[in-house]
């Protein structure tokens, strides 16, 4: 898995509810998906991104930022997080999800899979 808090020039970041029929449906969570076997973190972003909103992006506009190490039931999860301030396109949803935009003071508002939650602080200490 990997993730990423889009920043629009507003300093809100784009957040996607999972869909009816997901695996935690009706939680927040930062746009990404599952990094394919070859695939490096930052190309399924860019993958993912296109796929899920629509949008472009690129490697470069990728910055790293911190990862979520979380232990659910059935599997562990170590998801990167990088910040993308650019790309092109409007984001649009894609795949059922339902998008919102939210200033970081506003993350905690919205109800997040476990492994999101710490993320949050670390945001909130860099935008």
């Amino acid at each position: 898995m990997s993730a990423v808090a889009l920043v629009d020039t507003d300093g809100r970041i784009l957040l996607a509810q999972r869909p009816a029929g997901k695996s935690m449906a009706g939680l927040w969570e930062f746009p990404g998906g599952k990094v394919e076997p070859g695939e490096t973190p930052e190309a399924a972003l860019v993958r993912e991104l296109h796929e899920e909103l629509g949008i472009e992006t690129w490697n470069s506009c990728l910055s790293p930022l911190t990862f979520a190490s979380h232990a659910y039931a059935d599997f562990h999860l170590l998801m990167p997080l990088f910040v993308c301030r650019k790309w092109n396109g409007t984001p649009v949803p894609k795949e059922g999800q339902t998008l919102a935009w939210a200033r970081v003071n506003e993350l905690r508002d919205y109800e997040m899979p476990p492994a999101d939650i710490p993320l949050i602080p670390i945001l909130r200490d860099v935008l």
